[in-house]
């Protein structure tokens, strides 16, 4: 089912990459199919004599071509599944990155973290711990960009009042100009990722 689902995104040029990975050229494209679409049926049914025969018919053409080659590309290169690893394989990994962070072993913590993020691309549990330790350690920028990409996915969802909680600790470290500063004055704040575990995630801590 689920793949019938995912084959449907073929039907538009440039979707597939764009809903199935989220591609910025998979947007483009499909925008600009839609555009020349769009030009094409304005031009024939609702304008006729809006312009030359000649442009509609191109309209027309450049829409079939992109639509074509957009699909025979996809088909050729179509985006495999996100990996959906079980919680067996996922949680011991997160333990290992949770008890490295709680010990303030930051290198071990991103390692392990990263490692769990590779397996399970979704988890937003540890893309949340990978922010607040990036903030933590002063590579603001970094956790800003990897906070606002959680925000955006329906992986943040069950984060969403730890996420605020840790973007605006984000942005007033940057405003006071020193991550390290901000890291140390912080250190003694409990961890928004367990705050959010408790409020709506998953009890995966304590496993």
């Amino acid at each position: 089912m689920l793949a019938a689902l995912r084959s449907l995104t073929l039907v538009w040029p440039g979707l597939p990459w764009l809903w199935l990975r989220g591609s910025m050229a998979g947007l483009v494209l499909a925008t600009a199919f839609a555009i020349t679409l769009d030009v094409a049926i304005v031009t024939t049914f609702i304008w006729p004599g809006l312009v030359e025969l000649p442009l509609t018919i191109g309209c027309w053409t450049a829409a079939g071509l992109v639509w074509l080659a957009s699909t025979v590309s996809a088909l050729a290169a179509f985006p495999a599944a996100l990996a959906s690893p079980s919680p067996a394989e996922v949680d011991p990994l997160f333990i290992r990155a949770r008890d490295a962070y709680l010990a303030r072993d930051w290198l071990t913590a991103e390692i392990r973290l990263r490692e769990v993020l590779d397996a399970s691309p979704t988890d937003g549990e540890a893309q949340l711990l990978l922010g607040t330790l990036l903030r933590r350690v002063g590579r603001l920028e970094e956790a800003r960009a990897a906070l606002e990409k959680l925000a955006a996915s329906d992986s943040g969802i069950p984060w969403r009042q730890a996420i605020a909680a840790e973007q605006r600790r984000v942005a007033a470290a940057r405003k006071d100009g020193s991550g390290s500063s901000a890291t140390l004055s912080l250190a003694d704040e409990p961890p928004a990722e367990a705050t959010a575990r408790e409020e709506s995630g998953p009890n995966r801590a304590a496993a």
